[in-house]
């Protein structure tokens, strides 16, 4: 039987502080209560850790460095023993660990597809000419612009309540969100319009939750086993192979989207954009190696691309 050290949790999860962190940093503590029956709620904390992303509001993120500023704090904390796991969204993860790090488990992926959400409700085709748009992600801009170069987008920080606050004071027409942050959250707001892959490819690992522990910290791996969810893993793994191949960051438009079959094969789309919505590129590969697939596919865009197509005009 697992005993608790005396006046200390047996295990402790960080995480941020957001309405959606937490919930998913709840998430999975309530898969470790259900796969080790000697677990008890008392015996798993939850540390909230601040990191750089959350303080920074007042910028778009690919001004202020990247995906790393919602990790670094947090990654910190796990290195040197303040926190036994942490609980990530996968789409703010970068593609290089730190070293002693590893992803455990992958809890199932909730749907990746984005949602469009206006003030009054209205597909991707019905947004006005010239509307006003609001949003913080590099890859919803350029791939919008890329298919709307009519609208106007402005950057739109916050967390999904702080955003849908602002789109019912009117401050743009229009936004968009995850609907696997939405769901998470209880949140399906009325006339919400739910993107298609085709209309907007979701962002790399959107809507999967990773949790991340120290590689040589076997307790913890051995209660994480049983929480990995393999189909979310190949998916993630294949999509995240060709962020890694692209340098991907919040400061490069990608996206990427595996689904699997019902054979076992993979079909892997992916697209990268100019950050105005210039030029928009895109491919795909099926088969059943989601990393060479992932590989493959980062190094055709990356040739058809050249070495100048993230930057700014």
């Amino acid at each position: 039987m697992m005993v608790p050290h005396q006046g200390k949790a047996l295990l402790t999860i960080g995480t941020r502080g957001s309405p959606l962190a937490l919930a998913q940093a709840h998430e999975t503590r309530q898969r470790l209560l259900s796969n080790h029956a000697g677990l008890a709620e008392a015996d798993i904390a939850i540390s909230i850790i601040k990191t750089s992303g959350d303080r920074i509001q007042d910028r778009a993120l690919s001004e202020a460095g990247g995906k790393g500023l919602f990790t670094k704090e947090i990654e910190e904390a796990l290195l040197d023993g303040s926190v036994d796991l942490a609980v990530h969204s996968m789409k703010d993860m970068p593609t290089q660990l730190p070293a002693g790090l590893i992803m455990a488990a992958y809890l199932p992926r909730e749907d990746p597809r984005d949602v469009l959400l206006a003030a009054t409700p209205m597909s991707f085709a019905d947004l006005p000419q010239g509307a006003v748009v609001g949003t913080s992600s590099l890859r919803r801009k350029a791939f919008l612009l890329a298919r709307r170069p009519d609208l106007e987008v402005v950057n739109f920080r916050g967390n999904v309540q702080t955003r849908l606050s602002r789109l019912a004071e009117g401050r743009v027409a229009a936004t968009f969100l995850a609907l696997a942050g939405l769901r998470r959250l209880n949140i399906l707001p009325e006339g919400m319009s739910v993107l298609q892959p085709e209309q907007m490819l979701p962002a790399v690992a959107q809507g999967a939750i990773g949790i991340e522990c120290r590689e040589n910290d076997t307790r913890v791996l051995e209660l994480l086993k049983p929480l990995d969810d393999a189909p979310t893993r190949r998916r993630v793994e294949a999509e995240r192979s060709l962020l890694a191949i692209l340098d991907g960051s919040c400061r490069t438009p990608i996206a990427a989207l595996a689904e699997l079959r019902g054979d076992g094969s993979m079909r892997l789309r992916a697209a990268i954009a100019r950050p105005d919505g210039s030029e928009l590129l895109e491919t795909e590969r099926q088969g059943s190696d989601g990393v060479a697939m992932g590989q493959d596919a980062g190094d055709e865009l990356k040739r058809r691309a050249g070495p100048d197509f993230f930057s700014l005009p």
